[in-house]
């Protein structure tokens, strides 16, 4: 590991559910913190969300603001706060990320490395294409680019599965390298592409079940790719094997990394990859029925039937989706991200490295802003929007968990639930709350503290 630059550190509504307002210690940051709680406690009382935490930081560590709304009919004498564990899926991605460009900047591995240097059991992949050799990611954007709302479903879409599975297996003609998995122009999906027959496989191998990431890679080793890499960008499972190319190239698994180069040095406690004896997560909810109940065995299936293993014994370590955290713990990792590579008097990340995080990669095209290195940078049609301001860095998690990062007013926000196929009630929830937070951060000066 390369030497580390020590730096200073510069310093109700209604009965079904409670809500609790705790005091920032800088409450002159937002002139009106109740509108935003009433954005926020309207999604628990019109039964969308079983409960709402929001959380955001300056670039000291300050909270700024923070609040909390929770369903008392679902989760009884239950307080949420800044120390709450969830699990935070997709979050994780940009925590591996950071750690690949860590290994990096000490000469470990080169963004332009093949990843068969490393996992070597994905030599013979192959590229799923139609009848005609067509990308099945270019089929599926024009589709959707032409028939835009009226296309119906995304997942197993009748029209698109009906059409192209089976599907046609060619050679890949591209390697792999590690910047592709960042960009996820690697061609690694989810079981929620709009190709059943794809869907189908990713179900078969059932990924979360299995006991080791040597498991996993050699399962994975089955699936085909759903584009040639670097023809495109498909979201999906391209983290996850970056986070294995990462244990293989240190030779040190995703939770050693995690511990030696984020959390000791910079004194992060909230965040890990299992339980410990004393930590209990809460349920998953569901709104897919119309009406919140506990989630069902197998409905959150985006890699097979079974979620993400917390145990302690369990030996795989997803670095796209399987990571737990608190609030204050990623509110950490983020006010990094927000000081360029610093925090707590200790350089994790040079700040041209942290420049590139948040630099285009891919979605240039795309109105509302271009993706980073798995950061979405939010363009000036979020404030035509009302939606915030432009230039803010932001990502979630598949549990409706959402961040965002304000590199012009330097602070960190945190949105946490623990829930699964939102009813319509819930929908914009991060806009409206994100809106109802610019509002005031964009008012003129003179409007009227309450």
């Amino acid at each position: 590991m390369k030497p580390k630059l020590l730096l200073p550190i510069f310093t109700f509504i209604g009965a079904i559910f409670i809500s609790c307002n705790n005091s920032p210690k800088n409450d002159a940051f937002l002139r009106q913190p109740k509108k935003v709680n009433t954005v926020i406690d309207q999604y628990v009382s019109n039964g969308s969300f079983p409960f709402l935490y929001m959380r955001m930081e300056n670039k000291a560590g300050d909270v700024i603001y923070e609040h909390q709304a929770v369903n008392d009919s679902l989760l009884p004498n239950t307080k949420i706060d800044g120390d709450t564990w969830f699990r935070i899926w997709s979050m994780s991605k940009i925590i591996t990320i950071s750690l690949m460009l860590d290994l990096v900047e000490d000469g470990i591995i080169d963004l332009n490395d093949p990843i068969t240097d490393f996992i070597p059991e994905f030599k013979n992949l192959k590229v799923a294409v139609d009848a005609n050799g067509k990308s099945l990611v270019s089929i599926a954007n024009d589709y959707y680019k032409e028939a835009g709302f009226g296309a119906g479903l995304y997942e197993n879409n009748p029209f698109l599965s009906e059409q192209n599975c089976p599907l046609q297996l060619i050679d890949n003609p591209n390697p792999i390298t590690v910047e592709h998995l960042i960009n996820h122009q690697a061609g690694f999906y989810y079981a929620t592409t709009p190709f059943i027959c794809l869907n189908q496989l990713v179900d078969s191998l059932d990924l979360n079940g299995l006991n080791t990431n040597e498991e996993v890679i050699t399962n994975m080793a089955q699936l085909p790719l759903i584009m040639v890499p670097g023809s495109n960008d498909f979201y999906g499972t391209n983290t996850t094997v970056l986070g294995f190319v990462a244990e293989r190239a240190s030779g040190k698994t995703l939770a050693e990394l995690l511990e030696e180069r984020i959390k000791k040095p910079m004194n992060i406690k909230g965040l890990r990859y299992k339980k410990s004896a004393n930590i209990s997560l809460l349920p998953t909810f569901s709104g897919k029925d119309g009406k919140l109940r506990k989630v069902n065995q197998g409905e959150l299936d985006i890699m097979g039937a079974h979620t993400i293993d917390y145990r302690p014994e369990s030996k795989t370590y997803f670095g796209g989706e399987g990571m737990i955290g608190t609030a204050n713990g990623y509110a950490d990792f983020l006010r990094m991200l927000l000081n360029h590579g610093t925090l707590n008097g200790h350089r994790f990340l040079e700040e041209a490295t942290v420049q590139q995080m948040y630099a285009p990669h891919t979605q240039l095209d795309n109105e509302w802003g271009h993706n980073g290195y798995n950061l979405w940078v939010s363009s000036a049609k979020d404030l035509e929007m009302g939606y915030g301001d432009e230039g803010l860095w932001r990502g979630g998690g598949y549990e409706q968990t959402h961040f965002w990062v304000d590199p012009k007013r330097d602070f960190v926000a945190v949105i946490m639930s623990q829930m699964f196929a939102v009813p319509e009630a819930g929908y914009n929830r991060d806009n409206r709350i994100r809106g109802a937070v610019y509002k005031q951060l964009l008012a003129p000066s003179s409007q009227t503290k309450n």
